[in-house]
């Protein structure tokens, strides 16, 4: 069941949420046997952008780190889709040990280790944080922003398994492990190996995974699901493009650069002329793999690639945990007409197992319509529910509140899918 995503933003209705609507029972059949074929990640965020004349995904996140930005109201859609997720990893599971990431002084993300860990909870389980920081080498009791407390403790490795050691508190060994840990900084030996079940899997970091991967698995969903619709791929499918052996620091692989940005720009100008688009198309240019919105730029031309300065290099050149940039994504620049208080948003939506549990809007102040807005100074509104766990009203209008953002929902899930097949692809042990 999908719940709807509301919110008293105005904007233009598209043509393709009305045939989402009219095709709902086909789309929610479809999902259904497309489950029964793959495996839905443990959880994940999907980062929308809606146009008004296009609704595509242009992110997907493996280790979501912003649970506590969805609205509070509706814990209870977060922890039945935590039952059914962890009955299908470890049924017997009554212990859960979280690994977050290591950045131990964003507040506002141990603010989203405890929403995590709550969720885990009221789901059934004994919860415990465990921290692989080599700054975390006794119990550490950690404050966030709003006051909420966080307990650390040390991952101690014994054998196959990690444990928590605590005199006080007594040892904890867990049957799975829910890493909140993207493992940009490639997989540290402590996590190889173990007998415990790791969720998601250790090849769902991006020291494995990358982007390319990810939009190619999506435009194969697109294909089966556009023909389900009739519907031009297009309209939910960002173009894109990968250029590898880059080099910004020493400007290596720039001409490939530019010349990957002018075929797509052109793609897009075909597109834009095909609809009657008046917007200037742009690319967006961003490392095939890494989050928290490093090395990413907007670009409108190839020269704009050509005639970078030092400092945009240097900005391109190194995202988390200072890796070194060599691979980057050209993805079709999709613009965001949505606004909250005069503010660009874009919308996240968050989902555990194949349900949509929630979401919430990106905004930024000073960002503008073709910019990335997952930048410092980003901004978080919850996005409501109208009716938690009900479908939309078919016999309404697009624009009914049940109704405005089943298209959200949809598109997100399609990108969920994608993941789906990227990890099956991944993992060692498929055939």
């Amino acid at each position: 069941m999908v719940p709807h995503l509301t919110t008293a933003l105005n904007g233009p209705l598209l043509t393709l949420e009305k045939r989402m609507l009219n095709d709902m029972p086909k789309i929610e059949h479809w999902f259904r046997s497309q489950w029964l074929e793959y495996a839905a990640p443990f959880y994940a965020s999907v980062d929308l952008r809606n146009a008004g004349f296009k609704l595509a995904p242009v992110d997907t996140n493996l280790f979501p780190g912003g649970f506590n930005n969805l609205n509070p109201e509706f814990l209870t859609l977060s922890v039945q889709a935590a039952m059914v997720a962890v009955e299908k990893v470890c049924p017997e599971a009554h212990r859960l040990m979280i690994i977050p990431e290591n950045h131990t002084r964003n507040t506002y993300y141990l603010r989203n280790v405890v929403e995590l860990a709550n969720i885990m909870k009221q789901a059934g389980l004994e919860v415990r944080i465990g921290s692989i920081s080599p700054e975390i080498t006794e119990p550490t009791t950690l404050t966030t922003h709003d006051g909420h407390t966080l307990l650390l403790e040390p991952v101690v490795r014994v054998g196959n398994r990690i444990k928590l050691i605590n005199p006080e508190l007594g040892d904890f060994d867990s049957c799975a492990i829910l890493l909140n840990n993207d493992l940009s900084a490639g997989i540290p030996d402590i996590l190889k190996d173990l007998e415990q079940d790791l969720i998601p899997p250790l090849y769902a970091g991006w020291s494995t995974r990358r982007k390319t991967q990810h939009f190619s698995a999506y435009n194969r969903v697109v294909e089966d699901f556009s023909k389900l619709l009739d519907i031009d791929p297009w309209l939910i499918n960002p173009y894109f493009s990968t250029c590898g052996q880059i080099d910004f620091h020493a400007r290596e692989g720039e001409e490939c650069l530019a010349l990957k940005v002018d075929e797509l720009l052109m793609k897009i100008r075909s597109k834009y002329a095909e609809y009657g688009i008046t917007q200037e198309p742009f690319v967006i240019v961003k490392a095939d793999a890494g989050t928290y919105g490093m090395g990413i730029m907007t670009v409108k031309s190839p020269d704009d690639v050509r005639d970078l300065n030092r400092k945009a290099r240097n900005k391109m050149s190194v995202v988390k945990e200072g890796l070194q940039v060599t691979e980057v994504i050209i993805q079709e620049g999709v613009y965001t007409f949505e606004s909250i208080n005069d503010a660009v948003a874009e919308p996240v939506v968050y989902m555990m197992d194949h349900f949509v549990i929630g979401g919430f809007y990106r905004v930024h102040t000073s960002r503008g319509i073709d910019e990335n807005l997952n930048a410092p100074g980003s901004q978080f509104v919850p996005l409501a529910f109208e009716k938690p766990c009900s479908m939309p009203d078919c016999a309404g209008q697009p624009d009914a509140l049940p109704n405005r953002f089943y298209a959200y929902g949809v598109v997100a899930r399609l990108a969920l899918l994608a993941a789906a097949m990227e990890l099956q692809e991944l993992d060692p042990l498929s055939d």
